[in-house]
């Protein structure tokens, strides 16, 4: 089983920006330690991040025939991108949306997800371990679906 895990926008800043919300864990560390947790669920991951709404979009159309799965944080591009949500819907390859901080605990315009729609799930607000999270769930729907 393989899964792609995508971080959007201003997640290549982890560990500098806004540590109070984020903490202190860079991208690299959390990449790192996906990748450990991924051994253990027996999976394989790629990960991929962009700032470029275009490059997001691309890299969510090469899935098709290489992916089965996809988790997402595309950061910010969660309240304005129709771009990245019609992609997904596009590839057809069951997506789960993870977020670090609550989405729906900060400001207003955090509160609507363009990408939820065509997630199979969505888990915020547990840091790191959203993406774990995240990871397990939709191991376990593909798991569960290829049955």
């Amino acid at each position: 089983m393989k899964i792609l895990v995508i971080n959007g926008v201003n997640m290549n800043m982890l560990g500098f920006r806004e540590v109070e919300k984020y903490g202190t864990m860079t991208l690299k560390d959390l990449e790192k330690e996906l990748y450990e947790y991924s051994f253990k669920l027996g999976i394989d991951i790629e990960t991929f991040q962009s700032n470029h709404e275009g490059e997001i979009v691309e890299k969510i159309h090469a899935c098709r025939n290489n992916f089965d799965g996809i988790l997402i944080n595309a950061g910010a591009y969660t309240h304005t991108s129709i771009a990245i949500r019609d992609a997904l819907a596009a590839v057809n390859i069951p997506a789960a949306e993870v977020h670090m901080t609550n989405i729906y605990n900060r400001e207003d315009f955090r509160n609507k997800s363009f990408i939820a729609p065509v997630c199979i799930g969505q888990i915020s607000g547990f840091g790191v371990e959203s993406y774990k999270l995240g990871l397990k769930g939709l191991v376990s729907f593909l798991s569960t679906e290829k049955n």
